[in-house]
């Protein structure tokens, strides 16, 4: 069982800025796909953002040139940077790994881009 717990969530303003983190239990080594999906209000789960192994990103694209996915191997720590927020970014933000042939999830974080 991989247990992921996401951190970095808030109140931002529209234009403003937050970063993501979340820190999985285990070796980047032993970790398929690291990424951050994303759930709107009343809307279905979505992804945002995810790296592989051999550090391959894939972006949705309402996010691309504004948000970034990165991984900083000392802390054993994947970051979400998000700048230039926009209100249709708020939604609860979920840290995802995929460990062999096992999807894991957080609890999600809340992000609210509102004036």
């Amino acid at each position: 069982q991989v247990q992921l717990v996401e951190s970095g969530g808030g109140l931002v303003q529209p234009g403003g800025s937050l970063r993501l983190s979340c820190a999985p239990p285990v070796s980047f080594n032993s970790i398929n796909v690291l990424g951050w999906y994303r759930q709107p209000p009343g809307k279905q789960r979505e992804l945002v953002a995810t790296i592989t192994r051999d550090g391959v990103t894939n972006y949705l694209d309402s996010v691309k040139g504004r948000f970034t996915i990165s991984r900083e191997f000392a802390k054993n720590t994947v970051y979400l940077q998000m700048n230039s927020l926009k209100s249709e970014d708020t939604a609860v933000y979920y840290c995802y790994a995929r460990v062999s042939d096992n999807d894991y999830w957080g609890q999600g974080t809340q992000v609210t881009v509102s004036s």
